[in-house]
């Protein structure tokens, strides 16, 4: 039989709960227990006016980007959109059906204005950081590091080469929020100082984003997203916006590890990450503050001619010099200098010489210097952290540690297919670093709502 047709009609009074429309295993039902937002009123504290007209209330925006950023939506007018319809959505922000929504400007004002000036961001993914802390999923021994280059929003028809760019030209008061960005970063390790190399265009609409071809096609403006995690469980402890350049990215290490030491004292015992960190100063910095760097190092000094590399000859710490196969020394100096800088190359390099007539005489000459009267070894000034490096590559331990650096590419992965960060929709280094911010937050949360689950509701009998 044919039931009637349907048709909606008005009534006076509903009985309607949000809370019985969300299903007990939706991923905001699990994310929810694990947001802990109390202390944003007093963290913003100092930044309101005490006097005027009552402003939007801050948790309900920290929400509405949680769940943008958790389900990959970024654009803050959508998001207002879907907020307004989505029950769950609505559930989560503590908003009822009659209450309204924010307007999407909203987001630009506290964005650039008090929650910059507070770094509420920051104080926000540590918050999530400390949750994941608190329910042990950071061991705090095994840490891993990598970076990943995500595009700007900048174009390449709207740039100009860098013969052409002169910024003494630029007047700060008349320029865009971007560019003011771009100024004030000139002197940081992180962006302008990080190399006297000027890329080879400059975005007018965002000229701190490095143009790159990094990917070994089409060249286009990127930032470097640079994540810190905990290879127990995947849990992101850093994360840092930069320039996409190696000694940015390197920088960037250096500074995440140092905040997670200061900010939840976390000291690792061994540091996991990919060739572009394993530079002589890089190595020396970690062995030094007793990290082991699981890093392959950067090593030029093998040769493809056949001839002896610098590995064939044995490193006299004692005698402060080089032992070739043949039993004969080379030495940095052969007598005293009263100048103590006499003999140094100025790039924290020394040089290791062998005598001309031992050389000259030598019957191994041939397979060792056949184009030079005498064999010349560099060491490098960060040797010994090198060598560090190059003994732990020979371990056990090595081996699985290289399989662990795989997580924080898995995130990455994550971070472009599933929450659908490839390119960036704000502008300049704290544009970059928000979203950056917001990102590595929405994937703690998910990384709790996985691992604790909410508890589905009982069936009944």
């Amino acid at each position: 039989m044919m039931g009637s047709k349907q048709e909606a009609q008005a009534a006076l009074f509903y009985e309607f709960s949000l809370e019985d429309h969300v299903p007990r295993d939706h991923l905001l039902r699990s994310i929810d227990r694990f947001v802990d937002l109390d202390g944003i009123r007093s963290h913003l504290a100092d930044f309101y006016s005490h006097t005027g007209r009552p402003s939007v209330d801050p948790e309900l925006l920290i929400r509405m980007l949680i769940v943008g950023y958790c389900f990959g939506i970024r654009s803050e007018r959508r998001l207002c959109e879907e907020v307004h319809l989505n029950l769950a959505y609505r559930w989560f922000c503590r908003l009822d059906l009659m209450d309204q929504v924010p307007d999407h400007s909203t987001f630009s004002k506290n964005r650039h204005g008090r929650f910059r000036e507070s770094e509420l961001l920051r104080h926000l993914f540590e918050g999530t950081v400390a949750r994941c802390i608190k329910e042990g999923l950071v061991g705090g021994r095994n840490f891993a590091v990598d970076a990943s280059m995500i595009g700007a929003d900048a174009r390449k028809k709207n740039a100009t080469l860098k013969e052409e760019w002169d910024v003494s030209q630029i007047d700060p008061a008349a320029a865009p929020r971007a560019v003011r960005e771009y100024l004030d970063t000139l002197d940081e390790a992180a962006f302008g100082a990080a190399t006297a190399v000027t890329p080879k265009r400059i975005s007018h609409s965002d000229p701190a984003s490095q143009w790159t071809a990094a990917h070994r096609g089409r060249a286009f403006f990127a930032y470097s997203d640079n994540y810190l995690i905990d290879t127990d469980y995947s849990v992101i402890v850093g994360v840092e916006a930069t320039r996409s350049i190696r000694q940015a990215e390197v920088g960037a290490t250096r500074t995440m590890l140092e905040r997670a030491k200061d900010r939840f004292d976390l000291h690792p015992e061994r540091l996991i990450a990919d060739t572009a960190y394993g530079s002589g100063p890089m190595l020396g910095w970690l062995v030094d503050r007793k990290i082991a760097p699981h890093i392959p190092v950067i090593d030029k000094s093998e040769r493809t001619d056949g001839t002896w590399s610098r590995d064939d000859f044995e490193w006299d710490a004692t005698n402060d010099q080089f032992i070739c196969p043949e039993g004969h020394g080379l030495k940095q100096f052969r007598r005293n200098y009263s100048d103590p800088s006499r003999g140094q190359t100025g790039k924290g390099r020394a040089k290791y010489r062998a005598l001309k007539l031992t050389c000259q005489a030598c019957p191994s000459k041939q397979q060792c210097c056949p184009n030079a009267e005498a064999r010349t070894i560099t060491r490098e000034e960060h040797e010994d952290a090198r060598q560090v490096a190059r003994d732990i590559a020979k371990t056990k331990q090595y081996e699985i540690s290289m399989k662990l650096r795989k997580k924080v590419e898995m995130l990455f992965a994550h971070l472009k297919r599933i929450l659908g960060l490839r390119r960036l929709r704000l502008r300049g280094p704290n544009g970059a670093n928000d979203e950056f911010l917001l990102a590595a937050t929405a994937q703690n949360l998910r990384k709790l709502a996985k691992v604790f689950a909410a508890p589905q509701k009982p069936q009944s009998a």
